[in-house]
């Protein structure tokens, strides 16, 4: 039997690069100290998984074979599969999955359970892939379970992140590198209360525009990836008000260019500003979730306090906020 043990998948936050990782574009994440575990008991024929925010799924096999699972244990299920396909042994296991990672917030959810749950099935079979492996897998394994073609920005930031570091993916070549966070910046990060989900937003449609080259979506990929350049100097420079208007001109570029922003969105950044943020713009897919704001560490509480009380003042939900830091990416600890 195997000796219990846990395995991390970290959230994330991208600080520039949005809506370019599915056409070979640069991005420039950080795994952030919010995740979801898997508590794996033990070994055994069938894989069970029981959520303590959303009750049991249903068991299904080590192949991912069986009835086809429903909500959040399809990303499991799904996953299973792919992992089966290379050559992983047909272990199962009996797990606990917990997490303190806000969902529908652009904090990449989805891609935390997955990366957990891939990390898990490994160790219990004892079979080893690369980070960028099981990321992929993990890609291939969310575009199934949801329909809807993703990038490999999510996953690859929750396996590459390092403590204090970003990570800079050119997601065409894989290439990689990590780019050291100043110590006086500060991530906050505030929810609109906009939920969203890719299957039912527009993200899909953005992706097929992009595609067929649609003028203003292959503008703000084109301009994103220059910003990204932009913002690592600036980052290694330690020049964070160049930093924070690029972020500005990243979020008009997703509001106008690229569409993915909401008026609550908007309300959000502006505030941010007003209360004297670096920058700030939307994070994730669009169409709702959070807000990035930069600022200093010092600054970064009150700023936080004053954006989402003014934000709930206007709009009586959301201003959620959470003050995130460039972490650890996903580990299995025994």
């Amino acid at each position: 039997m195997t000796t219990p043990f846990s395995a991390w998948g970290p959230g994330r936050v991208n600080l520039i690069g949005e809506h370019t990782d599915y056409s070979g574009g640069l991005v420039l994440p950080v795994a952030i100290q919010y995740g979801i575990e898997v508590r794996v008991e033990h070994d055994q024929d069938t894989i069970e998984l029981v959520s303590e925010q959303r009750g049991p799924a249903v068991p299904f096999a080590p192949d991912g074979s069986g009835p086809r699972a429903e909500g959040w244990a399809r990303y499991a299920q799904e996953l299973a599969a792919e992992l089966a396909a290379l050559g992983r042994p047909a272990v199962g296991l009996a797990a606990t999955v917990a997490s303190d990672l806000p969902t529908g917030a652009g904090l990449s959810s989805s891609a935390a359970l997955s990366v957990s749950v891939g990390l898990a099935l490994c160790a219990v079979a004892e079979f080893e892939l690369e980070p960028m492996e099981l990321a992929l897998a993990c890609q291939r394994a969310e575009t199934r379970a949801i329909g809807v073609a993703v990038g490999i920005l999510d996953q690859s930031a929750s396996l590459l992140g390092r403590e204090g570091h970003a990570v800079l993916i050119d997601t065409g070549t894989l290439e990689h590198r990590l780019v050291g966070m100043p110590q006086d910046a500060a991530l906050v990060v505030v929810d609109s209360g906009v939920s969203h989900d890719h299957a039912s937003s527009g993200y899909a449609d953005r992706r097929r525009e992009l595609e067929a080259g649609v003028p203003e979506r292959v503008r703000h990929v084109q301009r994103e990836n220059e910003r990204v350049r932009r913002f690592v100097d600036a980052l290694e420079a330690g020049d964070l008000a160049t930093c924070g208007e690029l972020l500005l001109q990243s979020h008009a570029s997703l509001r106008d260019d690229y569409e993915v922003s909401v008026p609550e969105v908007d309300q959000l950044v502006e505030l941010a500003q007003e209360a004297g943020a670096y920058g700030a713009r939307i994070v994730g897919g669009g169409f709702g979730g959070s807000v990035l704001v930069l600022s200093d560490e010092a600054r970064a509480p009150a700023l936080a306090a004053t954006v989402a009380d003014a934000y709930r003042s206007r709009f009586g939900f959301g201003g959620g906020t959470l003050i995130a830091r460039a972490s650890r990416g996903a580990e299995v600890r025994r």
